[in-house]
């Protein structure tokens, strides 16, 4: 009881001290500039993120006057969970192949002289460029059945008739795959670039294989940019509108087509908005999942 009586005489001295401190106060008028800084960056996100966020998810519960959660009951049936498990299945292709593609070239950009690997990485970024719609027409160009491939297949002898590449599933997973690449290829060479050379050289000193010091060594301290070019290329193929609209043919209808059909066809505001949450929380879920791997800012910036 006298410790809590002495605690009880103690308490206002401290607050008092806590008050009086020059530090103390410097701290506070710090903490307050801080906050004043960031004021406009907080009003720019609340207005230009939040407050559309809001008004989505209200616009997608709400419909003629009343609450309703038709517009979700019917994402979950039919043709739009057909779309969303194409999105999907789509997403993961594309991303298993970038991966398959872009490990190689970020491994091999990593592993050479500084002058090799800026030229490498510059053929990487070179097509960000152009935008991604003069790149799909491009591949268009390439690809249709009076395209570029087609007519030298046939010169060669090589098939009879043109061969259907575009406006389909192919053509669309090919175009991405060609969009997508870099983001696949840059975090994974920002983190092989910060693994130090001398632990493969010291596993290969121990009598390591080159293939197991790569498996053991390596590919371990890697994964940093593996999980943060995965995540990435992954998010945005859900989000994928220009390049599916164009190379599909209307035969690969994704999650975007869905949300911009619905408002631009059917003025379904309501069903665009459900369709758009519904992705949102999928975004959120997959960077949660990722976070549980490799913490969160090592996915966004492989460090």
């Amino acid at each position: 009881m006298m410790t809590t009586a002495k605690r009880i005489f103690q308490e206002p001295a401290l607050m008092q001290t806590t008050a009086t401190d020059p530090s103390v106060r410097h701290q506070q008028r710090e903490d307050r500039a801080m906050l004043l800084l960031l004021a406009p960056a907080l009003f720019v996100v609340v207005v230009l993120l939040v407050v559309p966020l809001a008004w989505l998810s209200w616009q997608s519960i709400w419909q003629d006057g009343g609450f309703t959660l038709v517009n979700y009951r019917r994402i979950f049936t039919g043709t739009y969970l057909d779309t969303f498990l194409l999105t999907f299945r789509l997403s993961v292709i594309v991303t298993g192949v970038t991966l398959l593609l872009g490990y190689p070239v970020a491994y091999f950009a990593s592993s050479v002289s500084p002058r090799w690997s800026a030229l490498i990485l510059g053929m990487v970024i070179l097509p960000f460029w152009t935008s991604v719609l003069v790149r799909t027409y491009a591949w268009l160009v390439l690809l249709q059945r009076t395209g570029l491939i087609n007519k030298a297949l046939l010169e060669m002898g090589l098939v009879d008739r043109p061969v259907q590449l575009a406006y389909n599933q192919f053509g669309t997973i090919l175009a991405m795959v060609h969009i997508l690449l870099p983001f696949m290829v840059l975090p994974l060479y920002s983190a092989m670039q910060k693994i130090p050379a001398n632990l493969s050289q010291a596993g290969a000193s121990l009598g390591g294989s080159p293939w197991h010091v790569f498996w053991r060594v390596f590919l371990p301290l890697s994964m940093s940019g593996v999980v943060a070019g995965v995540t990435l290329v992954f998010v945005l193929c859900l989000g994928f509108y220009i390049t599916p609209e164009l190379m599909g043919g209307g035969k690969s209808i994704m999650v975007s087509m869905v949300v911009s059909r619905n408002v631009e066809i059917y003025n379904s505001w309501g069903a665009a908005s459900a369709v758009s949450v519904v992705l949102l929380v999928c975004v959120f879920a997959i960077f949660y999942a990722a976070s549980r791997v490799i913490p969160l800012e090592k996915t966004l910036g492989a460090k």
